[in-house]
């Protein structure tokens, strides 16, 4: 690791950053400049601009009374988002594991990240014949069934911030590739409670998604099961997708979620 360290060069004023943020406390919530110069040994004019870099991009806050630097909002969202993610990963699991084990098929865990999807668990079914998948992958919204999900609960804003200056990529034949058509989607899949990614974005490949709702009653993630449309009927994915839903409200409900 040393080594690698050597190699790799700090960015100075990230790092500087960085240490500004350490520097707040439950003794310390709030700092002025002058304070903050001192413990960090930099003239006001350089913290200034870090300083308001941070407080534009809403990580630092200045309590207009006072003056004073605080953390800002953006924290919290971002420690909410953290530890959402690794709670709703554990607690997802098993109902993954039991749709696999039930179908064959492979199944996953994603959430949504600025406009695109992100995969943050997987389980692979015996009979999937599907390699393309793993932990990380980033998933186009437009085209996959799991994106959908995410986007059709977002309100007005948030879907409007989502998809400013969206690329609508075809990828195969059946790609969505219009804002209206996608809106239609979502339209739909707010209807049935569920998305269908019928190969639009690998060739012979279909998906199916639902939404896993949280204790305030958004979707925060979505569970998906992806099928090979020469090996699996209409028949069977729906059955299959009953099975999905069943498995996306339990999930929910372990979530703190309670049906209207």
């Amino acid at each position: 690791l040393r080594g690698r360290w050597k190699i790799m060069p700090i960015i100075q004023s990230v790092e500087r950053a960085l240490q500004i943020l350490d520097l707040f406390n439950e003794q310390a919530t709030e700092l002025k400049i002058t304070e903050i110069s001192k413990l960090m040994g930099l003239s006001k004019s350089t913290l200034h601009s870090l300083l308001k870099t941070l407080q534009l991009h809403g990580y630092i806050d200045q309590n207009p009374e006072n003056g004073k630097y605080r953390l800002g909002m953006k924290l919290v969202e971002r420690g909410h988002f953290v530890v959402g993610t690794m709670d709703i990963r554990q607690k997802a699991k098993s109902w993954l594991t039991r749709l696999s084990q039930e179908t064959g098929q492979t199944t996953h865990l994603g959430i949504l990240d600025g406009n695109e999807g992100v995969y943050i668990e997987k389980i692979e079914g015996k009979q999937a014949a599907i390699a393309y998948s793993r932990i990380g992958r980033r998933l186009p919204v437009h085209a996959t069934a799991i994106g959908k999900v995410l986007l059709a609960w977002l309100d007005d804003e948030e879907l409007a911030a989502v998809l400013e200056g969206y690329q609508f990529n075809g990828f195969t034949p059946a790609t969505i590739t219009d804002r209206a058509s996608l809106l239609a989607a979502l339209k739909e899949t707010r209807h049935n409670r569920y998305a269908l990614d019928n190969e639009e974005n690998e060739p012979g490949v279909r998906c199916v998604a639902v939404p896993v709702w949280n204790h305030e009653s958004r979707v925060i993630a979505a569970l998906s099961l992806s099928t090979l449309t020469s090996r699996v009927n209409d028949a069977e994915l729906a059955t299959w997708r009953q099975k999905l839903m069943d498995a996306g409200l339990g999930l929910s409900i372990t979530l703190g979620y309670r049906q209207p």
